[in-house]
């Protein structure tokens, strides 16, 4: 999938002086928001960056970027370690901050591991409560809340939550939720994002770009529900949408075939202990491959690539079928668990693996209880790359925060706190993560697009810990700052 970047029309000229590129001190010439030069350091008029890293510029290659935007402003449940301390954050939230609307929205649970359940009667009746958890695959609501959507209460999972999902989402002030997270990212050093908010949030950022929000390139992804809308007017990945000065392009088509780890719905070749007997012991198909391969070809009829949502094992394997079997181009979204004659199948397919290194971080604990005897199989970027394969890093926001440096830190140390790397054997080096972090333009070269983050940080001596928490000191869009401290 590759995204057109020209530069925006109010694009500037400027020369940055005494920048570290690869180690080397260097001068960067910025014309019309392209890098036009790239010199050994020389005396001279410009920004001094003293020194300083610079990078491309950064993409995250995975968000829900308005379920990040507001769950920003949400309550925060990530923290809970039971569905009792969840209950009870919800409690200390109502008397502390009553809602205005009628509806307290929580997010981030996980409840894969707590020793309790997340019933219906823990919470409050009243007012409307939606805990959104924090692999987006399910919610838990309160009676008013059941009432109100028509569902059983309690926990709600895939397509029974989707709808709900959506409804909480148009609940909030999204367009002014999504400026302020664009600005942060900026603030990170990234300059774009595959957006797979559904159904299809091209329009609205069309709109965000004309009012003012010009942080980020943004590519919109489109859900099935949306297909013909897109295929109507002819929208083709890659493609720039007119009026938004080359900030938004037009992305892939989105399916999501399985569930989640974390709700025991991506699917798997072999059932989740303790769910031997129920109606999914092994996960979910939620589309399965008669209906994913008809959706394959017309995307590709109509110009678009495809961004297949993979978890579990065995979806893996069908969907990598279903690409051999359609030539559709594209992507498989997570592909956290492989069987391991499907690890080559990616490059001899030209599927791009586009993965989220903090799930391991944040998994690993959940991958040891449900995928006990596969772990070796559990998120193998090294096995991937080594295969061939090209690897795109993202975050999943708001599963896991949208800072590539966060990313990168997982991908490289594969450990979020001080136990030991979690099979270290599928770590990425530094610059491979780099590599898979930059982008559709690449390294830094004359030529290409201006966008580049200067860090305040040498990457490449940073602490583990201190990779996570990497310093931006100025993020360039086409020759436009959109962040600087300098």
């Amino acid at each position: 999938m590759t995204a057109d970047v020209r530069p925006p029309a109010e694009a500037v000229s400027t020369r940055l002086r005494a920048g570290r590129v690869d180690g080397e001190l260097v001068d960067l010439t910025v014309e019309g928001g392209v890098l036009t030069e790239v010199r050994p350091h020389s005396p001279g008029p410009g920004v001094d960056l003293q020194g300083r890293v610079v990078v491309p510029g950064l993409w995250d290659s995975h968000v829900h970027f308005d379920q990040w935007a507001l769950s920003r402003r949400r309550l925060d449940l990530s923290g809970a370690g039971s569905a009792a301390q969840a209950a009870a954050l919800v409690e200390a939230r109502l008397r502390s901050d009553p809602p205005a609307d009628g509806m307290l929205v929580g997010a981030g649970f996980r409840d894969a591991l707590w020793p309790d359940l997340p019933r219906a009667d823990l919470l409050p009746p009243a007012p409307r409560i939606v805990l959104v958890s924090a692999d987006l695959h399910c919610c838990w609501v309160n009676a008013a809340a059941a009432a109100h959507y028509g569902v059983p209460p309690g926990v709600v999972r895939e397509q029974d939550w989707i709808p709900i999902m959506e409804d909480v989402r148009l609940a909030g002030d999204v367009d002014r939720a999504a400026d302020e997270a664009a600005r942060a990212a900026a603030a990170r050093g990234v300059v774009g994002v595959v957006d797979f908010e559904a159904p299809f949030p091209l329009d609205a950022w069309a709109s965000r770009i004309a009012a003012g929000t010009r942080s980020l390139r943004v590519v919109s992804s489109v859900w099935p529900p949306a297909l013909d809308l897109a295929l109507e007017r002819g929208l083709r990945t890659g493609a720039a949408v007119p009026g938004t000065d080359g900030l938004l392009t037009m992305g892939p088509l989105k399916i999501v075939t399985d569930g989640s780890l974390n709700t025991r719905t991506a699917f798997c070749v072999d059932p989740y202990p303790g769910l031997e007997g129920t109606p999914h012991p092994c996960g979910m198909v939620l589309v399965p491959r008669s209906e994913l391969e008809p959706l394959l070809r017309r995307a590709a009829a109509g110009g678009l690539d495809v961004a297949v949502h993979a978890i579990g094992d065995a979806a893996n394997a069908f969907v990598l079928d279903a690409f051999a079997a359609t030539g559709a181009r594209g992507r498989v979204e997570h592909a956290q668990l492989l069987q391991d004659t499907d690890v080559p199948r990616f490059a001899a397919l030209g599927i791009t693996a586009s993965v989220q290194p903090e799930h391991a971080v944040d998994d690993r604990d959940v991958a040891d209880h449900y995928w006990a005897d596969r772990t070796r199989r559990a998120f193998v970027f090294r096995s991937l790359l080594a295969a061939g394969a090209t690897l795109a890093l993202g975050s999943d926001a708001p599963v896991a925060p949208l800072d590539p440096w966060v990313a990168i830190a997982a991908a490289v140390h594969r450990s979020g706190d001080a136990r030991e790397p979690w099979h270290p054997e599928q770590h990425l080096t530094l610059a491979e993560a780099l590599a898979a972090s930059y982008g559709p333009d690449g390294p830094l070269r004359a030529g290409r697009v201006a966008d580049l983050a200067v860090l305040d940080a040498d990457p490449a001596r940073c602490t583990p810990a201190q990779l996570r928490a990497l310093p931006v000191a100025a993020t360039m869009l086409a020759g436009r700052w959109t962040h600087t401290t300098l």
